[in-house]
């Protein structure tokens, strides 16, 4: 099942990678992708399916494609495109430290440790923490933290290991350990932000930017959350780190419905519209993956862990895949990105897709992303 899946999914990328040129695509439409400048957060994850695809293929035009990608991410970065934000390792990690991962290239390799630098410089005090959107003092956005951020730590802990400088990690694992305290709550559910009194540190509260409240659970929150205390456990030997992780896994398997695959929030009132979110569903079955990597075998948790896995990955495969559809550019049908911002609610998300092909090969193949250096381990 998981090689006939990633043949599909390698032979939509293909096709798609001719017909986009030097375009972004975002969020899907219809059949078909909108398509974007190198402007947003979510670019790194076509990079990132370019490598992946390169990786299992060999197909010289994939790999073209990608250092194509790597080079517009250089621009970017020159230019300071749309860089004040924490989600520079979503563009970083799989773009120009994938090329570097895949290839040796040692100017991608720079490229990767000046994006580290960059977001080094959201780091603020008193707090302790890294800011997610805006700029330094936003009145509104200067004390908030998001839980997406530990995707992006891995960037840092790896910029640590190839400088030697230990300012990263430190910085990394102190807002893992934040993001640890306050953004998960005691039932092992989520907030998706929090946010601190900018001039003293102190906490204030929990909110939600994308969920249905600030008291619910957003289910790809949820998801950053399984994913990103197992890459930063992967980074630090931290127990505490890998515990959480295992402990959101277990509440994201126990909430989801029936056929495997989860709503866009897991507490939605009687009434409301009930999107699912598969690209909530992929990123919690690459981080579960992760997760599984790093438990002991005599784990009483683990063969719930690892059926959950296998069910989620089963219903995207069957179910939520569009791999009967020659036409479809997305690779996974029924993604959400923003239901309350009014923002595709029910359509293909390009890191959807990226997760999704990313836990596919790990099943197949045992080629992880783009998280941290394979030969390490």
């Amino acid at each position: 099942m998981w090689k006939m899946a990633i043949e599909d999914a390698i032979a939509k990328i293909t096709r798609n990678a001719e017909k986009f040129g030097d375009a972004y695509p975002h969020v899907g439409e219809g059949k078909h992708y909108t398509l974007i400048d190198n402007n947003d957060w979510t670019n790194g994850f076509w990079s990132g399916l370019l490598w992946m695809s390169y990786e299992y293929s060999g197909d010289e035009r994939l790999r073209e494609a990608a250092r194509k990608t790597t080079i517009r991410f250089r621009h970017r970065m020159e230019q300071n495109v749309v860089l004040d934000h924490h989600d520079i390792g979503f563009l970083y990690s799989l773009s120009a430290k994938a090329q570097w991962i895949v290839e040796r290239d040692e100017a991608a390799k720079e490229l990767a440790l000046e994006a580290a630098d960059k977001m080094m410089k959201r780091w603020r005090e008193p707090g302790g923490f890294f800011q997610a959107w805006g700029p330094e003092g936003d009145v509104v956005e200067g004390g908030r933290i998001i839980i997406d951020c530990l995707l992006n730590l891995p960037l840092l802990y790896w910029a640590s290991e190839q400088t030697g400088n230990p300012a990263y990690q430190e910085a990394a694992k102190a807002q893992a350990e934040k993001s640890r305290r306050y953004l998960v709550r005691g039932d092992d559910s989520s907030y998706h932000t929090f946010f601190f009194n900018q001039q003293t540190g102190e906490p204030v509260g929990g909110a939600t930017h994308q969920g249905f409240s600030n008291g619910s659970t957003w289910t790809r929150g949820q998801a950053w959350g399984i994913y990103g205390f197992a890459l930063s456990y992967r980074y630090t030997g931290d127990p505490l780190f890998l515990e959480t992780s295992k402990r959101m896994a277990i509440y994201f398997l126990k909430h989801l419905p029936e056929n495997g695959v989860a709503y866009w929030d897991f507490h939605l009132p009687p009434g409301q519209q009930a999107y699912r979110d598969s690209s909530a569903s992929a990123i919690a079955a690459a981080g579960l993956l992760e997760l599984l990597s790093h438990l002991d075998e005599q784990d009483n948790q683990i063969t719930y862990l690892q059926n959950g896995l296998q069910h989620s990955m089963e219903a995207l495969v069957r179910n939520y895949s569009t791999s009967e559809d020659e036409e479809a550019e997305g690779l996974l049908k029924h993604g959400s990105y923003h239901v309350r911002g009014g923002q595709a609610p029910d359509e293909y998300m390009i890191w959807g897709d990226y997760f999704y092909l990313e836990a596919l090969l790990r099943l197949e193949r045992g080629i992880s992303g783009y998280w941290y250096e394979r030969n390490r381990y």
